[in-house]
C-alpha cells in the first residue's frame, strides 16, 4: 500500500528575486527557515507560486538544488516537476529525483489540451522513467484540461503515482474520484478556501499559498481535520477567508509576493507578464492581513 507523500501542510513556496531580477537565494534560504519553524510538513519548490513558468531551466535547477539542500530532510520536498513537453517533465522529474526529492508535482499539459487517453500516456511515460513518487496536479483553470475521475482511477493503477493535487474546485468530481479510486490514492486541496470541505471527504491536506504568511495557521487547519476536529478547523477556515480571498484578489503569486514584502520578508519583483499587484488591490490586502494581526 502507498503511504502518502505528506500529510497535512505544504507550502508552494515562492521564488524570491532581487531588485535586479535574480534569484534572491539569501531571501530563500530564511524563508524555508521561517517555514520550517512554522512547523509545515513539507515544501513545494518550484511550482506555480515559485514562479516556475518564468524560470528558466538553469535557474529553476539552481532553485531546487539550493532548496533541497537548505531543507536538508528537515521536512519533505516536493519538485515541481511539471510541463507541456513530456520530454522536458521528464528532465525536471529526474533532476528532482537526483537532486533528492521527495517526490514530483507535475501539472496537466498546458496549451496542448490534451485528450485523456493523451493524460495517462504523458504520465505513465514519466512513471517509467523515475523511481520517486508522482503527484498529480489538476487547476484547469490554467491549463484548459481537466481529468476525470475516471483517468483517475486508470492512473491510480501505478504504484508510482501517489495522488493528486486538486484545484478544479469541482465537488463532484472529487467525490467521484474518492469513490472509484483506492484509498493509497490520496487527494491534497490545491484551494486554501476548500481546505476543510476537502479533507472532511478525505483529502490529507493542502498545498498552499496561505501557508507562504501564515504557516501556523494553516499547519493548525489542517492538523485539526486530521484529528477529525472539523469544526475547530471550520472556524479557523472561516476566520482566515477575508486574507485567502485577498491572496487571490489578482492572479497568484502576485498576492502573496506584496503580502510577504508588506512582512519584510523580501520577496522582491515579479517577472513579466506578472506585474505590481493594483494601488486598490494592495490596500485590501493591507486590511485583510492587518484584521488577523499580520502586519
Amino acid at each position: 500500500m502507498r503511504e502518502p507523500v505528506f500529510t497535512g501542510t505544504c507550502t508552494a513556496i515562492i521564488t524570491p528575486f532581487d531588485q535586479n531580477g535574480a534569484v534572491n537565494f539569501d531571501a530563500f534560504g530564511r524563508l524555508i527557515d521561517e517555514q520550517i519553524a512554522g512547523g509545515v510538513d513539507a515544501l513545494c519548490i518550484c511550482g506555480t507560486t515559485g514562479e516556475s513558468s518564468t524560470l528558466s531551466m538553469r535557474e529553476h535547477i539552481a532553485v531546487l538544488e539550493y532548496g533541497i539542500k537548505k531543507v536538508d530532510h528537515r521536512v519533505k520536498v516536493v519538485a515541481g516537476a511539471g510541463s507541456n513537453d513530456t520530454s522536458a517533465a521528464v528532465y525536471l522529474s529526474q533532476h528532482a529525483q537526483d537532486s533528492g526529492a521527495d517526490a514530483v508535482l507535475l501539472v496537466t499539459p498546458y496549451y496542448n489540451k490534451a485528450s485523456q487517453t493523451g493524460l495517462i500516456r504523458h504520465y505513465e511515460y514519466i512513471a517509467d522513467r523515475i523511481d520517486i513518487p508522482m503527484i498529480l496536479y489538476n487547476v484547469p483553470g490554467r491549463t484548459g484540461v481537466s481529468f476525470t475521475a475516471e483517468t483517475y482511477q486508470v492512473l491510480s493503477g501505478n504504484p508510482k503515482i501517489n495522488g493528486v493535487k486538486e484545484a478544479s474546485g469541482n465537488f463532484s468530481l472529487l467525490a467521484h474520484t474518492r469513490s472509484i479510486c483506492p484509498d493509497d490514492f490520496y487527494v491534497w486541496s490545491g484551494n486554501d478556501d476548500q481546505v476543510v470541505p476537502m479533507m472532511s471527504m478525505g483529502a490529507k491536506g493542502v498545498i498552499s499559498v496561505v501557508a507562504n504568511i501564515a504557516p501556523e495557521m494553516m499547519v493548525k487547519m489542517t492538523h485539526l481535520c486530521l484529528e477529525d476536529r472539523f469544526l475547530d478547523a471550520s472556524k479557523l477556515q472561516l476566520e482566515y477567508m477575508e486574507l485567502i480571498d485577498a491572496l487571490f484578489v489578482e492572479v497568484n503569486p502576485i498576492p502573496v509576493k506584496a503580502a510577504l514584502d508588506l512582512m519584510g520578508k523580501e520577496a522582491g519583483p515579479l517577472r513579466l507578464p506578472l506585474c505590481d499587484i493594483s494601488e486598490k488591490n494592495l490596500a485590501v490586502l493591507k486590511a485583510a492581513m492587518e484584521r488577523v494581526g499580520l502586519i
